[in-house]
């Protein structure tokens, strides 16, 4: 192994913090590619002797369809890779095992898979997380890796999941925007999918929109918002279901 490089697409960041947690402990000089606001630019493959560490968030059990098109654009060589998705406490469905196998005919070769849970894109679930417990379980789930490796295993783990995939892939919730907004063009920037007029940053093209919430976590007038009674009542109720905290999952 002669180098280490995090990929992620991670419009929160609970993916980026997850992937990099375990690409530092196998690499602590290990490279960063993040993929939220735009494709990769023209590289060389990754080698045989490089190993990846890929993250991306679960959006109603599916990847978030930039995240598939951005990773798609990467290529491997034999690459060994270490897959993981981030999902916000309900359950990761089928996008573990279709990240693994987008990945895969790209020349990258799945040598472990995690399911990490991070704080929900809605209402007050998982809040804090990944947090300090889940980022320790992540060190000890790479020195595994790093074991693997040293001892030359190859063989890719057994991943959970359905094909074909169920349907998914992004959310049914779109910001709004209060009078505070000060059409400061944050918001446009940042939208991982351009979603964002940016003439009129109040209107939010919903076919494009991930309901990733991006845009409410950056904007420095809080003039992104999800104050509506029906999201109210739906993240409430979710809040509620989702309460207990679920276990990370990691495969070798």
């Amino acid at each position: 192994m002669s180098h280490v490089t995090a990929v992620s697409f991670s419009p929160t960041g609970g993916s980026q913090k997850g992937a990099l947690s375990i690409a530092r402990e196998l690499d602590p000089n290990c490279s960063f590619l993040d993929l939220t606001l735009q494709p990769p630019a023209a590289r060389e493959p990754f080698g045989p002797t490089d190993l990846v560490v890929f993250g991306a968030p679960v959006y109603s059990g599916r990847l978030p369809s930039p995240a598939t098109a951005r990773f798609s654009m990467l290529r491997g060589q034999n690459t060994p890779c270490i897959v993981t998705v981030t999902y916000g406490n309900r359950d990761f469905d089928d996008a573990l095992l279709e990240l693994a196998q987008l990945v895969t005919p790209l020349g990258f070769r799945p040598l472990a898979a995690a399911a990490l849970v991070a704080q929900h894109t809605y209402g007050e679930i998982a809040v804090g997380r990944p947090d300090q417990a889940d980022l320790e379980q992540n060190v000890l789930f790479a020195q595994q890796v790093r074991q693997k490796l040293d001892q030359g295993g190859t063989t890719p783990p057994a991943i959970p999941g359905n094909y074909p995939y169920r349907e998914g892939g992004a959310g049914a919730f779109h910001p709004r925007t209060s009078e505070a907004c000060v059409h400061c063009g944050t918001c446009v920037r940042e939208c991982p999918v351009g979603a964002i007029d940016a003439e009129d940053p109040s209107r939010i093209d919903a076919a494009h929109c991930l309901s990733c919430f991006r845009c409410i976590k950056v904007c420095p007038t809080k003039a992104k918002n999800m104050d509506t009674p029906a999201y109210r009542t739906f993240a409430a109720a979710f809040s509620l279901k989702l309460r207990e905290r679920r276990d990370n999952l990691y495969l070798l």
